[in-house]
């Protein structure tokens, strides 16, 4: 990035830095504070979050990822500098004779092989200095994210920023575990969704882990171009019917298998009641039970699976489970924080 590229860019992040908190500060006032009035008719701060708030929280999700970058960041700025403290040198020295003591220049060759992969007319040596700078700099930032790897592994980090929550309705709901657990997992998802069917195990994982720490609410969010995800939910609680939701669920997700035919024979694997499961697919008698959860989801603004809440807290996306137990885990340490507040105010 060149100078006045930067400049435009800190620029810009600055008005935005700027602004944002204005509006985040108007968000958490108070819900009774009038935001417009509509020929005389007022409406409040908590019409807009409780009736319209759906329409708000991916915007919401996207200003906390990116306030999450910027903590990851400010986090690695603290431990460089603590160890450079614990060293008794400069951050500068630290960096210089340290994290990049063993990265080394480019060959000639090595230079020619990465030109020839350039769109650019230019000849090679007159670009030659900035391919050697790139490719230092490349090299660099690798072995500053390793040793800051390294750094992270040794230090007590406890991230109190959270993502944007919301009120959900776990009223009879499919739950593995207590709704009482200090943490409650919540996954809006289609059977149909191919990383949906990847996260699964994952999701099992956590229960694995956690055990009575975690409770699990799985929600039906079947998407309009998964042509077989609505039938397969309508199947799920058919066998709930039967008290075999979780087993009939975690078929579904580990066969793949979402045809009407194999839906029925999977039933029977089961030990279901074959006649009665049949009868309950065919009538659609769950079909309402999973269009309620298909809009309380919409009307959360969720646009696609798997989209997550833990202790109500939302987050979506490409998810590994390392993303999901630091999500469990901070609502585990925000637990533990507030029982020990409440005893000690109690003494």
């Amino acid at each position: 990035m060149n100078l006045n590229a930067r400049s435009a860019y800190l620029l810009a992040a600055g008005l935005c830095l700027w602004a944002v908190p204005l509006l985040k500060a108007q968000s958490q006032s108070d819900p009774s504070s009038v935001v417009a009035t509509v020929s005389g008719h007022p409406l409040t701060l908590a019409d807009l979050q409780h009736k319209e708030g759906g329409k708000l929280l991916q915007a919401e999700y996207q200003y906390y990822l990116n306030e999450r970058k910027v903590l990851e960041e400010l986090i690695d700025n603290q431990l460089l500098a603590d160890e450079a403290r614990r060293r008794d040198i400069s951050l500068d020295e630290l960096l210089t004779t340290v994290v990049y003591k063993d990265v080394k220049d480019p060959t000639e060759d090595q230079l020619e092989v990465y030109y020839e992969g350039l769109d650019t007319q230019e000849p090679y040596q007159a670009v030659r200095a900035d391919v050697l700078e790139h490719i230092r700099e490349l090299r660099r930032t690798k072995a500053r994210a390793a040793f800051v790897e390294n750094l992270r592994k040794q230090a007590n980090i406890n991230v109190l920023l959270m993502p944007p929550a919301v009120d959900l309705n776990l009223a009879n709901v499919y739950t593995r575990g207590s709704v009482n657990a200090p943490v409650v997992f919540v996954e809006f998802a289609d059977y149909e969704c191919p990383y949906c069917q990847r996260v699964d195990p994952q999701i099992q994982q956590l229960r694995k882990d956690y055990g009575d720490k975690i409770a699990i609410v799985y929600k039906d969010f079947p998407l309009p171009m998964h042509r077989s995800a609505e039938k397969a939910a309508e199947a799920a609680r058919c066998a709930g019917a039967q008290g075999k939701f979780w087993e009939y669920h975690d078929t579904l997700f580990a066969s793949r298998e979402l045809e009407v035919s194999a839906l029925k024979q999977q039933a029977r694997a089961l030990k279901l009641d074959g006649d009665q499961f049949d009868k309950c697919l065919d009538s659609g008698s769950e079909a309402a039970a999973v269009k309620k959860d298909l809009e309380e989801g919409k009307a959360l603004g969720l646009t696609g699976t798997p989209s997550f809440f833990v202790n109500g807290h939302f987050f979506s996306g490409v998810i590994d489970y390392g993303t999901l137990k630091d999500m469990v885990n901070q609502q585990l340490n925000l637990a533990v924080a507030t029982h020990a507040s409440n005893q000690i105010s109690r003494k």
